[in-house]
């Protein structure tokens, strides 16, 4: 006699697979942040509960705490009240420009120094903006065909970008576009529209570098000079680049100097990424970490990769990726089971997110892209990104538990 199926059964309440990726890349983010930070902190004599990589525990279990609370509330009801974390978002990156509350490191205005804790707005503003946008384009899709919608969507993410370009962080600022233009072909806003705009979007960039990197310095557009200069180096400029026209001998050989500086980083993290081989050198063996030719002021959180891939080789590179993919591929097959447009433009936008920060992050490593300060999600060393990471991840659980159940 054959087993009467359950109707009544439901669907497995938590996606095991995304959880278990994302537990796998906390627990390789902290021993290779204490890799990273081991020279350092064990040459001072650091105590164990001040070292970075335990802070980084503390910052994971906050981010699961955070992440169990996301699947509290259904993301119907969230979406309600998505406009007052937009703006409260918006606020934040204003308060973070005004000298005496944005707290000045590196020439940029990035954080909020609450005393033990540093918070960044614009990763704040990431989460805050997929919600308030996936609310506003879940309407009938008559009113998306409207071109005064689609200007309203691109008015929501150039709000936030440029205000986080002003800080300035153009990498933060950078992953509002592949993420907004995602939400809005998945929401259906005509394909057009979005054609059109990223055709003009593109011939502006263009004509911006040309600008930049060749027309005379009086008719340049004007951009932070370490901008310029990364810029320089990502194209892989001759050094008179540099230089001011008619430049001396000695200011050549100052642009010179210049071009090594900048370059220094990038060549250092390749050297990293290409000598790891195929396992690597070792967990905290790795001799450009060590001996402090990889940066340590930056081997922790920009160039985390590259300490992972020196240490673990191309098994220990392919092992992260994997993990990556796992969680990318679980957002997208939530974003297809999701219960409305909402679920799955939320769904869509954090994956995007997710992929954005790890392409321009890891493309930084191996200078596909240009240096920025995007991190590396959940294997940098960071609290407001760490949190906010896991925010989005309980965003996608919670879309997975209220999915379709047929």
């Amino acid at each position: 006699m054959l087993a009467r199926p359950n109707i009544a059964e439901k669907p497995a309440r938590i996606d095991w697979v995304l959880l278990c990726a994302l537990l796998g890349l906390m627990v390789l983010g902290v021993l290779f942040i204490h890799s990273a930070r081991y020279a350092t902190e064990s040459g001072a004599g650091v105590p164990w509960f001040k070292q970075l990589h335990f802070r980084q525990i503390i910052f994971y279990a906050l981010g699961l705490g955070a992440l169990a609370a996301m699947c509290v509330i259904p993301y119907q009801t969230l979406a309600r009240w998505s406009y007052v974390a937009y703006w409260g978002s918006v606020l934040l990156l204003v308060l973070v420009l005004i000298p005496h509350i944005g707290a000045l490191r590196f020439g940029a205005r990035r954080w909020i120094d609450l005393g033990v804790f540093q918070l960044q707005p614009s990763e704040i503003a990431k989460i805050a903006f997929i919600l308030a946008l996936g609310n506003f384009l879940a309407r009938p899709l008559d009113e998306l065909k409207l071109t005064g919608n689609f200007w309203k969507a691109l008015a929501m993410l150039g709000l936030p970008f440029a205000l986080i370009f002003v800080e300035p962080d153009l990498g933060s600022a950078l992953v509002f576009i592949p993420t907004g233009f995602v939400m809005m072909y998945v929401a259906g806003i005509p394909a057009k529209y979005l054609r059109r705009f990223l055709g003009g979007s593109a011939l502006i960039v263009a004509l911006i570098l040309v600008d930049v990197l060749f027309a005379p310095p009086n008719w340049q557009l004007k951009l932070q000079d370490y901008q310029r200069r990364r810029l320089l180096v990502y194209f892989s400029l001759d050094h008179k680049y540099f230089a001011p026209p008619n430049a001396t001998a000695a200011e050549l050989q100052k642009a010179r100097i210049q071009e090594r500086n900048d370059s220094y980083n990038v060549e250092q993290a390749l050297i990293s990424v290409g000598s790891g081989g195929l396992t690597g050198k070792g967990w905290r063996q790795g001799t450009q970490n060590v001996l402090g030719y990889l940066p340590r002021a930056v081997a922790h959180n920009d160039f985390i990769f590259s300490v992972l891939a020196e240490e673990s080789g191309f098994v220990g590179s392919l092992v992260v990726l994997s993990l990556y993919a796992v969680v990318l591929f679980a957002g997208i097959r939530i974003a297809g089971q999701a219960r409305d447009r909402l679920g799955r433009m939320m769904a869509a936008g954090v994956v995007t997110l997710l992929f954005s920060h790890m392409f321009i992050n890891i493309g930084m490593n191996i200078r596909l892209m240009p240096v920025t300060g995007v991190p590396l999600p959940l294997l940098s060393y960071g609290g407001t990104s760490v949190i906010c990471t896991l925010v989005a991840a309980g965003l996608l659980q919670n879309i997975y538990l209220h999915r379709r159940s047929y």
